[in-house]
């Protein structure tokens, strides 16, 4: 049998040094994706708030009346699920018709 002596191939130590560098880009890349999350769901909040504030002027528009979100929910403004932004801040109507998010309560 022949031995094989000049294959080409990846030495052990290649092989960590390769896996030491991805690593460490994964350790640089992970919090910034975490902080990115927060950015995501303030945004979705601010856009949900929008949408809803659209929602309200709709129902004022047929109803002359200032809406409660639990309105909007019956007569089918907003689906059940929608009553609260993507970060879990709760959606509040003022009695002049302006929506706005209220922080969630923190649990203890």
């Amino acid at each position: 049998m022949k031995s094989i002596k000049n294959e080409k191939g990846f030495t052990l130590i290649e092989m960590l040094i390769v896996l030491l560098i991805i690593s460490v880009l994964l350790a640089v890349a992970i919090p910034n994706v975490t902080k990115q999350t927060a950015s995501v769901d303030e945004k979705g909040c601010r856009a949900f708030v929008q949408m809803v504030q659209g929602q309200v002027e709709a129902f004022r528009m047929e109803e002359k009346r200032i809406p409660a979100v639990t309105d909007l929910v019956t007569e089918g403004y907003l689906k059940s699920a929608e009553t609260s932004c993507p970060n879990g801040d709760a959606i509040a109507i003022a009695a002049d018709g302006t929506v706005s998010s209220v922080a969630a309560p923190a649990v203890q």
